[in-house]
């Protein structure tokens, strides 16, 4: 049961972020715009998925973090450049899904059929190369080699993190050290690109654009720490798929990390679910909540305990 603090704890959090997004409304509205012009082609198959990705929504978080980055030097975010990179982003972050879902077997995504689940897993990892060579193909007509030198250092950074996390699928045995280096090249760098990009293109000094990067890089983790969270505190309504669902794909987060610190013993159950899945998931998860690692998570957040989620874990996404 909510208590009355909690309850407004969480509504002035929607709220912030609403206001926030209500900022840059009219800009984020022409990257849906910008979007749907990118993602246009004479080719039947492309263009139908394209309008599928677009149509699936998400919260636009790496465009408003370009324009919001853009405006915050003084720059104007709702000319057509930052308009244009915001969506570059977004390609780039739609483009690693996708992959990430032909990785990961996911049959959704935001609720709906993932690509690969939709129209299969060689049209899902193609589609995802031409959203990845359109997004630079696009950054191309800014003609800024620092942007370029941005985006191709992002993009390694998000390959080399999936592979990094495909080493450690299964192992009990993540540090929070390997930990860390995953989320922070699998998220964390696109947050600090988005910001950086949106600093640079509204003319910031080297020092200024540099603050801004560390700040989105900071952001980074700590959308995933929550987004990892969420996979034990959310349900099946909330996350757009069931509890537990990066448990059953082998992947071992902080909460499990700190978990088996505390508790050892769950080792031996926790490598039952990911190698045989003869032990239910909801049963892992469950032990989760009953020990006191929520009281941990809370402390480490800073956030009251059994807040209701928003809508949509892979919405956020």
């Amino acid at each position: 049961m909510q208590t009355a603090g909690q309850t407004a704890y969480a509504e002035e959090v929607e709220l912030t972020a609403r206001r926030i997004f209500d900022l840059i409304s009219p800009e984020l509205r022409l990257v849906e715009e910008e979007f749907e012009r990118q993602a246009r082609s004479n080719i039947q198959v492309i263009a139908y998925i394209g309008d599928y990705l677009r149509r699936s929504g998400g919260k636009r978080v790496r465009p408003a973090l370009t324009i919001l980055s853009n405006y915050a030097v003084g720059g104007d975010g709702s000319n057509y450049s930052s308009i244009r990179m915001a969506t570059v982003m977004e390609f780039l972050h739609t483009a690693t899904l996708v992959h990430d879902d032909v990785i990961d077997k996911a049959e959704t995504r935001r609720n709906r059929p993932s690509i690969n689940s939709e129209f299969g897993n060689q049209t899902a990892v193609l589609m995802g190369d031409w959203l990845y060579m359109s997004a630079f193909e696009t950054s191309l007509a800014e003609r800024s080699l620092p942007i370029l030198d941005i985006l191709t250092a992002v993009t390694r950074k998000m390959t080399e993190g999936e592979l990094l996390q495909l080493t450690l699928l299964g192992r009990t045995d993540v540090s929070e050290e390997q930990y860390f280096d995953v989320i922070a090249r699998k998220t964390a760098y696109l947050f600090s690109a988005c910001c950086e990009i949106g600093a640079l293109l509204g003319g910031a000094n080297l020092e200024t654009q540099t603050r801004l990067r560390d700040y989105g890089m900071n952001l980074g983790v700590a959308f995933q720490l929550v987004d990892d969270l969420l996979d034990f505190t959310g349900c099946e309504d909330v996350l757009g798929k069931p509890a537990g669902a990066d448990l059953i794909e082998g992947k071992i987060s902080l909460p499990l990390i700190f978990l088996l610190q505390r508790e050892p013993e769950m080792r031996l159950a926790i490598q039952t679910v990911i190698m045989m899945r003869t032990m239910s998931v909801s049963h892992a998860v469950s032990y989760w909540r009953r020990s006191n690692e929520p009281e941990r998570w809370a402390w480490l957040l800073n956030v009251p305990l059994n807040t209701p989620q928003p809508r949509s874990r892979r919405s956020v996404a």
